[in-house]
């Protein structure tokens, strides 16, 4: 996609297994150590993870009703984000874990806060976000993928690694098309900024954004 120019850079910064260039600091070794540490309670999180992404797809097709390029664009990617929830939901079941509802940490809500109200912000805003909850998703998927123990894991995370990039990649193209680059490249690192500053305390549960 000609658009998608933050690419994902391979690199090895402490626990990492790639740096993501949408992000302004990578997950902290604290935070992989708790994931590591409760492996099912993360599976659960992030088949939560998985249905709430393709939510924010649809919410935002409902929003923009007569944006028919936003509707051909999302509607697939709403559909991949359910088959991956479909997929981690069948390996709960396959380890005799039930989905149930976990307490959300504070991430998803304080960035929503940080949603502008007024229109085009609104929207250029609620791009970016749902590009850098994609964005964290693939680099914690990555070194997930690099470190668990479980093969069955680390094959889950390696396999979802190629569409979680291509999201938020499709999250910069929609903004792209819509503002001048440096509008986006602006608002994208004061996001950024913000969104670092709510993962600089870890959550005391184990969260896909904890």
């Amino acid at each position: 996609m000609s658009g998608a120019s933050l690419p994902v850079a391979a690199e090895a910064p402490v626990a990492a297994a790639a740096r993501v260039k949408w992000l302004a600091a990578p997950s902290s070794a604290a935070w992989l150590e708790q994931a590591l540490a409760h492996p099912e309670l993360l599976l659960i999180d992030h088949a939560h993870c998985e249905r709430k992404a393709a939510g924010a797809a649809l919410q935002l097709m409902f929003r923009y009703p007569s944006d028919g390029e936003l509707a051909a664009v999302l509607s697939p990617l709403a559909r991949e984000e359910l088959e991956h929830f479909e997929r981690v939901q069948a390996l709960l079941e396959r380890r005799g874990l039930g989905l149930r509802a976990l307490a959300a940490p504070p991430y998803g809500a304080a960035l929503a806060a940080l949603v502008r109200r007024q229109e085009p912000e609104r929207m250029l805003d609620s791009f970016l976000v749902a590009g850098l909850i994609e964005a964290r998703s693939h680099e914690r998927m990555a070194l997930l993928a690099a470190h668990s123990p479980d093969p069955e894991l680390r094959d889950l995370y390696a396999d979802l690694l190629a569409s979680e990039a291509r999201h938020f990649g499709l999250y910069w193209v929609l903004g792209e098309r819509r503002w001048p680059r440096p509008v986006l490249a602006e608002r994208l690192a004061a996001l950024a900024q913000q969104e670092a500053v709510i993962l600089a305390s870890l959550h005391p549960q184990p969260r896909m954004h904890s």
